[in-house]
């Protein structure tokens, strides 16, 4: 899959092995945030390539092929009555934040899911993480619960927004 964003230069392609080091430098960066995950340290390329759906990941590339962000979507159960339910995680460079990205990014995943039959697309965010809140639900994602103090983050509860979009195309 692939398509135009923002600028003419952007392109949003599949995420592919020689992605790795960047997508993998991106995630850490939002790690060391403190805002878009409980995990401490970025996987390595195995673990992350194992989980990860292979037809719905993708990476935004820049004209010079720099990688501006990814989105990937993972299963959340084994159960056959899950089949249509996946969790997905989305992270833009600081430096490519503003532009689009995020929204090209999770628009990606949602017609790689709705073209499989997948039907809800859902994920967990820090209640003060307000710009991926803001970006999801311009994509179609609401807010369907609060999980509170569901896990410890560097010593301190933290809550986190249970958030779904549901396909309008899947029935």
């Amino acid at each position: 899959m692939s398509g135009r964003v923002g600028l003419s230069s952007v392109v949003i392609v599949p995420i592919a092995a020689e992605h790795a080091d960047e997508v993998l430098a991106i995630y850490q960066t939002g790690i060391d945030e403190g805002n878009a995950t409980f995990e401490t340290a970025a996987p390595g390329w195995e673990a992350f390539d194992a989980v990860k759906l292979p037809e719905h990941r993708f990476t935004a590339l820049d004209a010079d092929g720099t990688v501006l962000g990814w989105v990937a979507a993972t299963k959340v159960s084994d159960r056959c009555a899950y089949a249509g339910v996946v969790e997905h995680s989305v992270y833009v460079h600081p430096d490519a934040r503003g532009r689009g990205i995020a929204s090209a990014l999770l628009k990606a995943l949602i017609d790689s899911t709705e073209a499989a039959g997948i039907w809800t697309i859902q994920s967990g965010i820090f209640p003060e993480n307000t710009a991926s809140l803001a970006v999801h639900q311009r994509a179609g994602f609401r807010v369907i619960g609060t999980r509170e103090r569901i896990g410890r983050h560097y010593g301190t509860w933290r809550d986190v927004l249970l958030i779904e979009r549901r396909s309008p195309a899947i029935t």
